[in-house]
């Protein structure tokens, strides 16, 4: 269980509001006086500190274990594609409960029947055994012009809904799009989804696109 503290934590703190309480307890599907309480042991553990108004961060070992725990969540979202059959909006919650229970030995003869995948069906990174993670180079959807080229690298929702609304558009990892137009003040954007002579076009609000991060093509 502490792992998988330490694993969220990971994710929270690259975003605005930093690993807080409230997000960890939203995250964690646990009261707050839970969060408090493990937060506490972590911080005894020198497994983390506190930032005044941020919430926590990791210490070096800390994120040692994070990378632990986040690596076996994504091979089990990869094994749960690939092997069983899941769709990619249904693995995040899957995974959540099963990684608390399998074994080294099963995450490693998991990580091999599945071929030894470098990222989660989602297009994050897996972590190496080693506690090595690969750099990702990429910016939301909304910041790329008009007239560019790009490709998905990673899809950053957990939502079943819009995971589910974006591989009907065919916005999942490696697709090849290009930026058409842009309504004004923050309106929609009109894509080119795929490749070919003729690719698909659609429509996508402000609020999907954000989710949607893409590497440009020079």
């Amino acid at each position: 269980m502490m792992r998988e503290y330490l694993g969220e934590i990971y994710r929270l703190q690259s975003m605005p509001e930093g690993a807080t309480t409230s997000l960890l307890a939203e995250r964690l599907e646990v009261s707050p006086s839970a969060v408090v309480r493990m937060l506490r042991r972590l911080a005894e553990a020198k497994m983390l500190t506190h930032v005044p108004y941020k919430g926590v961060t990791l210490t070096p070992a800390g994120e040692r274990e994070a990378l632990k725990s986040i690596r076996r969540h994504r091979l089990l979202e990869v094994f749960l594609v690939k092997v069983m059959g899941f769709g990619w909006e249904e693995v995040h919650a899957e995974s959540h409960g099963l990684q608390l229970t399998i074994s080294e030995a099963f995450e490693d003869r998991m990580d091999a029947v599945c071929g030894y995948p470098t990222h989660c069906p989602h297009g994050d990174p897996i972590p190496t055994k080693d506690g090595r993670i690969a750099p990702t180079n990429d910016q939301p959807l909304t910041e790329v012009g008009v007239g560019a080229s790009a490709v998905v690298r990673r899809v950053k929702t957990d939502d079943a809904g819009k995971l589910r609304y974006l591989a009907e558009l065919g916005l999942v990892p490696g697709t090849p799009i290009r930026v058409v137009n842009r309504a004004p003040f923050n309106g929609p954007l009109r894509l080119q989804i795929g490749a070919g002579a003729k690719p698909a076009e659609h429509v996508i609000g402000t609020e999907i696109a954000q989710v949607v991060r893409v590497e440009v093509v020079k």
